[in-house]
């Protein structure tokens, strides 16, 4: 019975971080799952991959506030805590959500409509530059030592639930309204949908507990000043692992972003299935996708994290190009889904523990700033034009180019990963020392 308190509350700090992340990666998603319905809504008429490269440039440019957010969110964190840093992100992202719901098209007010959904997006960045380093942290460090793969994990369970719900919202709305109404204003659901989670969150998390390594840190426990911490100086002395949080980053955002947001669009645009044959490919997908991560979480529990990123390295390194190109010609629904499958199989070494990875190479007083800006900074310039580059070399004519370029920025990170020491055994209320060996009632449960 003495075991039981504990445990529950860890479950409870997963449950409210994993709740909240999920709508927040819901309210992300759903702009690129929706993006062929309202692409001619903010832009004249023209050609459909024009189109569809201005929505990914402006959803690329949400990638580029995620530095900032990182900054500003990571120093919340690391300076009032990570329930003060959760609470303000699902904020931001419920506003960015109403934003997009209300946007004028551009027959009402020219590109005023792109106005708005370019300040939307900026906001949404804003937010999830600081979403993911606050969750990463919050799960790693809410959860018991020989626990950190698994619980952590749930970041990307909560993260592809929210493309879930976001997809199984589109294949809804596919079978109830026309596809006029659907390029009319039946995109804008999925956005009040979101507002409205983010609402129900926001009272989640302002009453949700902060975890035990950063209360530690606050009473004088930890190994950084108060003045210190969360600050760019504090950061550089830790040059060397916000390098290794760049690159470890570099090929996994980029496979990432190329088999779950754009997989909707390449296989209508260039495979030639219908979107709701795409789309229902992605949905099972990423179902199956979101169950493997806590038996990839539990896994590097068990035999440490560097062997899962260096399969995933590999095998990205050596099937992006076969997949890809296979995938174009898959013809049909049961092809294009193996063939996912496979490629999302390999990501999963990536995946499930890189939050984890990441928050283990930080002492606790830069632990949310040192994940959140190199991470961010990494997915300004790699996950969040992954999109827009394959969309480039597709009107280039040279769409087998993109595949290529995912293939490369595995192939980098793969030599990060050699390279790297491993974290399972890093003690987070350290600085770098290797934890206690996790008791009997701490250890990954085999079944």
């Amino acid at each position: 019975m003495g075991q039981a308190q504990p445990r529950t509350q860890h479950w409870k700090k997963i449950w409210v971080g994993s709740a909240g992340n999920m709508v927040e990666w819901f309210d992300w998603f759903v702009y690129a799952s929706f993006a062929t319905y309202f692409a001619g809504s903010f832009f004249p008429d023209g050609n459909d991959t024009a189109k569809l490269m201005n929505t990914a440039g402006i959803f690329a440019v949400g990638f580029f506030m995620r530095p900032v957010g990182g900054w500003l969110l990571g120093r919340v964190g690391d300076r009032r805590g990570r329930k003060a840093a959760l609470t303000l992100t699902v904020t931001l992202m419920s506003a960015s959500a109403v934003l997009i719901a209300v946007a004028p098209t551009y027959a009402v007010a020219g590109y005023g409509g792109v106005a708005v959904l370019l300040v939307a997006r900026l906001l949404q960045g804003l937010s999830v530059g600081g979403e993911y380093a606050a969750s990463a942290t919050y799960l790693t460090e809410a959860s018991a030592p020989g626990r950190r793969g698994f619980a952590s994990s749930f970041q990307y369970v909560s993260m592809t639930a929210g493309q879930i719900l976001g997809l199984g919202l589109l294949i809804t709305l596919q079978h109830t309204l026309s596809k006029d109404q659907l390029h009319d204003w039946g995109w804008r659901i999925p956005f009040v949908v979101g507002a409205l989670g983010a609402a129900v969150i926001f009272y989640l998390r302002r009453n949700m507990l902060e975890t035990e390594a950063y209360e530690a840190e606050t009473e004088g426990e930890g190994g950084t000043a108060h003045d210190d911490r969360g600050t760019i100086r504090a950061l550089l002395r830790h040059k060397r692992e916000a390098f290794l949080v760049i690159a470890l980053t570099m090929g996994g955002t980029v496979a990432y972003y190329t088999y779950t947001t754009y997989l909707t669009k390449y296989l209508s645009n260039s495979a030639g299935l219908s979107k709701q044959t795409a789309t229902l490919v992605s949905f099972f997908a990423l179902i199956v996708f979101a169950c493997l991560q806590p038996l990839a979480g539990a896994l590097s529990d068990r035999i440490g994290r560097r062997p899962l990123l260096i399969t995933f390295a590999v095998g990205s390194t050596l099937l992006t190009v076969p997949v890809m190109t296979l995938l174009k010609h898959a013809g049909s629904f049961w092809p294009a889904l193996g063939l996912s499958l496979l490629a999302l199989v390999v990501v999963t070494g990536y995946t499930s523990i890189n939050a984890c990875v990441k928050a283990e190479l930080f002492p606790t007083g830069v632990r949310s700033l040192g994940v959140a800006l190199p991470y961010a900074l990494a997915n300004a310039a790699f996950g969040g034009t992954a999109e827009y580059v394959a969309l480039w070399f597709k009107k280039s004519g040279i769409e087998s180019g993109f595949y290529w370029y995912v293939a490369g920025c595995a192939a980098v990170s793969l030599v990060v990963y050699l390279t790297m020491r491993e974290t399972r055994d890093i003690d987070l209320q350290g600085t770098g020392r290797p934890a206690p060996a996790p008791s009997r009632d701490d250890a990954v449960p085999t079944s």
